[in-house]
């Protein structure tokens, strides 16, 4: 399995977690139990962020496959060369 896939499918596993949490953080908002709706709403922000995280690891693996050139390598920048 490759790794860009790896990082996709880590995403939407956040991603499902994510909802879960906001699902009942939304439960315990309707019955005002403010304390336990917090904590699954930080849970929630939680997952999302590593969510965020799989989904530029993949990206970025899949522009290094795509076009290797559009990655910098170890801190080198192209140059334009003058014509002069």
């Amino acid at each position: 399995m490759s790794k860009t896939y790896e990082h996709y499918q880590g995403a939407a596993h956040h991603h499902e977690r994510a909802a879960y949490q906001f699902k009942e953080a939304a439960k315990y908002h309707e019955t005002e139990e403010h304390e336990k709706e917090a904590h699954h709403a930080y849970l929630a922000r939680g997952h999302a962020q590593h969510a965020l995280v799989h989904e530029v690891a993949a990206a970025t693996l899949h522009v290094e496959i795509c076009d290797p050139r559009a990655m910098p390598v170890s801190g080198h920048t192209p140059r334009e060369t003058s014509a002069a």
